[in-house]
């Protein structure tokens, strides 16, 4: 039996936001590698779900269809997972537009930045470097403003372009006012789903993330991922167990960039297949 069977990876990113393969290449992916499950969790976007879904069908494998929003509280950025949720609730599919056009605003801005900064780069260029069109349900990212920033030689690769202009603490970063993790959180009860806060270990404060916990209640918390280290892992499985909360795993799959993988391949990071009853039902086993 391959070790990965009945296994699922929780977390990935297609071309309908920042990811650089089609939703369909990631289920072909996680079928490769063995896995029974894969979610599809793009940027304030559900567009990829469907692909997904159809060559899951094909393929054998469960599409679990989700959603990843981005929202702020304590001065940083935060992510909240969405599993389950209907993709084609229209007030949902509103409320992601909203988010899209907060983004793309922070896009233009963090464009106008970098020029200040005599780092001569367009959006166009961004655009271009899609080597397709853009789609309305689609977004552009940061990693593709990174694509462009090593392309032209500004950066040598992904990590480098993050941390000389576009991570949080770098000169290019803009921040724009987002919607909270409460608001998140109650939007995608409201779309059908299962709220869960991503990557906790990124965010470099347990403080603010036990203040998400308790106040925004989401019902699970991404334990396992490509940035998590073994201290990380069972700090979080801790909280996991204090506030009853489902534990979840995934890898934040991105695709390749200049020949590296970011966050992680898919399946680096898995969970039984038995979370997903969890999923359904919105609330951790007792």
């Amino acid at each position: 039996m391959n070790q990965t069977e009945g296994r699922c990876d929780l977390h990935t990113h297609t071309r309908a936001s920042d990811g650089m393969q089609s939703p369909a290449d990631n289920v072909r992916r996680a079928c490769e590698k063995g896995l029974s499950a894969v979610a599809i969790t793009d940027h304030d976007t559900v567009a990829g779900v469907l692909e997904a879904m159809e060559e899951g069908g094909r393929c054998g494998i469960n599409v679990v269809p989700g959603v990843e929003i981005s929202t702020r509280a304590g001065g940083k950025d935060i992510h909240v997972l969405g599993y389950y949720v209907s993709c084609s609730d229209e007030k949902f599919l509103n409320r992601l537009a909203d988010l899209r056009n907060t983004r793309e605003e922070r896009n233009v801005k963090m464009i106008a930045k970098l020029q200040e900064l005599d780092v001569q780069i367009t959006m166009e260029e961004v655009i271009s470097g899609l080597g397709r069109e853009l789609r309305p349900d689609e977004s552009v990212g940061r990693p593709h403003m990174a694509d462009v920033l090593v392309s032209k030689g500004y950066a040598k690769d992904m990590r480098d372009a993050f941390n000389r202009y576009l991570g949080e603490d770098a000169p290019a970063y803009v921040s724009v006012p987002r919607i909270s993790p409460l608001e998140a959180i109650e939007w995608i009860r409201e779309a059908g789903g299962t709220p869960v806060l991503a990557h906790p270990g990124i965010y470099g404060d347990d403080d603010l993330v036990r203040e998400i916990l308790e106040q925004a209640k989401p019902a699970g918390i991404e334990v396992f991922h490509s940035d998590h280290g073994k201290a990380e892992e069972e700090r979080y499985q801790a909280m996991a167990d204090e506030y009853a909360l489902i534990v979840t795993a995934g890898s934040d799959y991105h695709g390749a960039r200049q020949g590296v993988i970011f966050h992680g391949d898919i399946g680096s990071r898995c969970i039984s297949v038995s979370v997903l009853e969890q999923l359904k039902r919105g609330s951790a086993d007792n």
